[in-house]
């Protein structure tokens, strides 16, 4: 007996609706599933970037970005004037 005989004989006799049910059913629905979340997550990134893109926070913008976190344990240094 080969394998692919053993195999013909199980389609053969699996019904149709175990077929659809148990297999095609689940895998289409996770497939939907992970579409609509990385839909989601497209449009929350969508909107961060109008967010950050707004031309009315153009200057905050460009002064958060010169504006640099000082590191911890450096001293801050001081113009002799």
């Amino acid at each position: 007996m080969s394998v692919s005989y053993i195999l013909s004989v199980f389609v053969k006799e699996l019904p149709g609706y175990v077929l659809f049910a148990g297999i095609f059913m689940p895998v289409t629905l996770l497939l939907l599933l992970l579409i609509a979340y990385l839909r989601i997550k497209l449009l929350e990134v969508n909107e961060e970037l109008a967010m950050a893109e707004d031309p009315r926070n153009v200057l905050l913008n460009y002064y958060s970005q010169q504006k640099k976190p000082r590191r911890s344990g450096q001293k801050e240094r001081k113009c002799k004037n």
